[in-house]
């Protein structure tokens, strides 16, 4: 067992005994939606690395995120800790919708031109077994991510994790979909289709399901148009559920009355609401 697979477990049971304390957190987390779009992404990261260090007593976690990582061209934004046998891992924290999801940037741009060298349909299981063993595809798994999800619009959230090796072993095709094209599930065939300005090449399973795609890997284009891609709502069955299935949240609009309060206040004031803050988590930690 890995050291993250084991952080997973050890999440599940946590929230499976005490679902109030990662409801309370994550509420927190996708109020900041509210101060803006982007504030809640950054702010998840400080806050998922306090909530392992308060209520997880089997591991610490640090936020290295801006500062350590992205300065060495990583995607990781956290470290954690396992307190039992001191083994360190790397996790990229990711705030996403209810919908695409990206789990490699893919910095090095080596996917998606290696994928061109293969064909344009591939479904040779020997093939695709290279594929998935070349040294292009050494960062596909390799990324710990942990995605929180929330579907702002029923106002609920998830922590659902990818399920890599699973979709190593479910591949048996691989194709090629341009712009201005899409893959029609119901003919299992490519057709004219509007909308998508780059190219992808989408993973395929036995029952012509979607898995994930590789998007377009050129110069030209941006952090969103490039990388490994899959989608939780079209690859459900390929996502582990940390919080054992959606969960309800509720903004916090104290919150940001508090944020507000802690932007124009003095560092001494700030000292004093930790005092209140830690005795609040410490009750938490009581219930």
């Amino acid at each position: 067992m890995t050291p993250f697979q084991n952080f997973k477990d050890r999440f599940k049971l946590l929230v499976g005994k005490n679902k109030y304390l990662v409801v309370n957190t994550l509420s927190n987390i996708f109020t900041m939606r509210l101060i803006g779009n982007k504030t809640h992404g950054d702010l998840a990261e400080v806050g998922m690395v306090e909530f392992i260090n308060q209520f997880m007593y089997d591991f610490k976690s640090i936020h290295v995120g801006k500062d350590l990582f992205r300065a060495k061209e990583h995607e990781e934004d956290i470290v954690i800790i396992s307190e039992m046998t001191k083994e360190k891992f790397p996790v990229s924290l990711k705030a996403y919708g209810d919908g695409p999801l990206q789990l490699s940037t893919d910095s090095d741009q080596k996917m998606f031109p290696y994928l061109e060298s293969q064909g344009k349909d591939i479904s040779s299981t020997k093939q695709i077994q290279t594929i998935f063993a070349s040294s292009e595809f050494g960062s596909f798994g390799a990324i710990n991510v942990l995605p929180l999800i929330y579907d702002e619009k029923n106002q609920r959230c998830n922590i659902m994790v990818f399920d890599h090796e699973k979709a190593i072993n479910d591949t048996i095709r691989i194709i090629y979909i341009d712009k201005n094209e899409r893959y029609d599930f119901g003919t299992k065939k490519v057709v004219a289709g509007k909308g998508r300005s780059h190219p992808i090449f989408m993973f395929l399973n036995q029952e012509g399901g979607y898995i994930c795609e590789v998007r377009y890997g050129g110069a030209s284009a941006n952090a969103l148009q490039r990388g490994l891609w899959t989608h939780t709502k079209n690859a459900l069955g390929y996502f582990e559920s940390l919080t054992n299935g959606w969960i309800d949240y509720s903004h916090n609009l104290t919150l940001v009355k508090l944020f507000g309060l802690a932007l124009n206040s003095t560092e001494d004031g700030h000292k004093l609401a930790n005092e209140i803050l830690q005795k609040d988590i410490d009750n938490l930690k009581k219930m």
